[in-house]
């Protein structure tokens, strides 16, 4: 099961989720409680070792904007998180990183992987980074294809359940494993990375 730590903002989170095991860890360059600016996340991608994948996660900015940032940062791919075109992806193909589409599902998501030229397929809560869980048993009359990964209210409790309902190739977490909005919990990084390994998939 793969397993992603996002909203990092410190040495020291970056430290655990290494430790835990995360196969990758989230960097937000763009509005959010979460937000670290492109300098401080330049030296926390510093610190990843290479078989931790570093993302760059961006919502509400043009593709060159997003590409700037994704550049100056050193990440080793950039999530678009929202209602990005398909155009957002193919003006940032042919870049020295890989892409992750992030939206949350409805009517008409196209939730194939690589729909949209990314590697990776991210499916989130409509609230992004909320916290907030949603009804992730819609995904039975959808299933996603390829390698995808679930989001949107996950937590240490919730986990295991939540991927034995809707059988991700992996899992995404922020809110879940906070002790305040913004404010990374260690033990609950620590306690979401086991859970989700443990998970019978």
């Amino acid at each position: 099961m793969f397993v992603k730590l996002c909203g990092l903002r410190t040495e020291s989170d970056v430290a655990v989720a290494v430790e835990a095991g995360a196969d990758a860890v989230g960097f937000v360059l763009t509005t959010s409680p979460r937000q670290i600016d492109a300098d401080l996340a330049r030296r926390l991608v510093a610190a990843v070792p290479d078989h931790v994948l570093t993302v760059a996660v961006v919502r509400g900015i043009t593709a060159a904007e997003a590409a700037e940032l994704a550049l100056k940062t050193g990440v080793r791919a950039l999530q678009l998180h929202g209602d990005y075109p398909k155009e957002a992806f193919d003006e940032l193909a042919g870049h020295p990183f890989g892409l992750v589409r992030a939206t949350a599902l409805g009517p008409g998501t196209d939730v194939r992987t690589g729909a949209f030229g990314e590697e990776l397929l991210l499916i989130d809560s409509p609230v992004a980074g909320s916290g907030e869980q949603w009804d992730i048993t819609r995904l039975r009359d959808n299933p996603p294809t390829g390698t995808w990964v679930l989001a949107g209210g996950l937590a240490p409790e919730t986990v295991v359940e939540a991927i034995s309902v809707a059988r991700p190739w992996g899992v995404d977490v922020s809110s879940g494993i906070e002790s305040s909005r913004g404010v990374k919990d260690h033990g609950r990084m620590r306690e979401f990375v086991a859970a989700a390994r443990g998970a019978v998939t």
